[in-house]
C-alpha cells in the first residue's frame, strides 16, 4: 500500500527525539501510532492500539498517545487513568484545537511535534522523572 502523503511527511527521528526528550523529565510515557486504514472512530481505535503497545501496564498508569489515521483525516490523543485523573477533558481539547490547526495548514510533523511537547510538559508537571525511572515504552513511531 502506498504511503500516504502525510506519513511522507512525518520525520521519524525528529519525532522519536522529541518523545525522548520530553521523557527525560518525566516518567510518563509518550507512543505516536499511525494508521494506513481509515478509522471512523479514531478514539475507539487508539484505545485498541493503547491496549495491544501495553500503554496500559506502565507503573504509574501514565502513557500518553497520539494516534493518527491520516486516510481518514483523524487523530486522537488519548492517555491512561493516571493521566486523565491529573489533566482532565479541557486538556486534551486544547492540545487537539492546537494540533488540528498544524494539520489543516499541512505541517502535519508539527502538529505532531506539538503534541509530543505538550504532552510532555503535562506529564513533567504530574509524573516528574525519579531517579529510578527506567523507559517503559519504546520511543519510536508504530505503523499500522
Amino acid at each position: 500500500m502506498k504511503k500516504s502523503a502525510f506519513i511522507q511527511k512525518l520525520d521519524h527521528a525528529a519525532i522519536e527525539a522529541a518523545i525522548a526528550a520530553a521523557e527525560r523529565v518525566t516518567s510518563g510515557e509518550i507512543r505516536v501510532a499511525v494508521t494506513h486504514r481509515k478509522a471512523e472512530d479514531p478514539v475507539a481505535e487508539a484505545q485498541k492500539i493503547f491496549a495491544k503497545l501495553g500503554l496500559t501496564r506502565t507503573k504509574l498508569r501514565n502513557a500518553v498517545l497520539i494516534f493518527v489515521a491520516p486516510v481518514s483525516q483523524t487523530f486522537a490523543i488519548i492517555g491512561d487513568t493516571g493521566v486523565h485523573q491529573k489533566c482532565g477533558d479541557a486538556f486534551w481539547q486544547e492540545l487537539a484545537a492546537t494540533m488540528t490547526g498544524h494539520f489543516k495548514s499541512g505541517d502535519f510533523n508539527a502538529g505532531v511535534l506539538h503534541g509530543i511537547a505538550r504532552a510532555g510538559t503535562l506529564l513533567a508537571e504530574h509524573f516528574p522523572r525519579t531517579a529510578n525511572d527506567i523507559n517503559e515504552q519504546p520511543d519510536q513511531v508504530t505503523e499500522q
